[in-house]
């Protein structure tokens, strides 16, 4: 798997993930998906699958 992915959900951007030591970092395109932003993730599946339920709502948005 390569070092950073977009990540899309609904043909829109989420974000990106970037490996580092601890897996692979979440950097939110926009503000519907700045709950995931910093979240750690042990592949970029994971995080897409992360996105998607906040999209959903079966993840609580933090208020900003």
């Amino acid at each position: 798997m390569s070092d950073s992915c977009v990540i899309e959900v609904n043909s829109e951007t989420a974000g990106i993930v970037v490996r580092d030591a601890r897996g692979y970092a979440f950097f939110a395109a926009s503000h519907l998906f700045q709950a995931l932003e910093g979240q750690i993730f042990r592949n970029a599946r994971e995080a897409e699958r992360a996105a998607r339920r906040l999209v959903t709502g079966q993840i609580l948005q933090v208020a900003s």
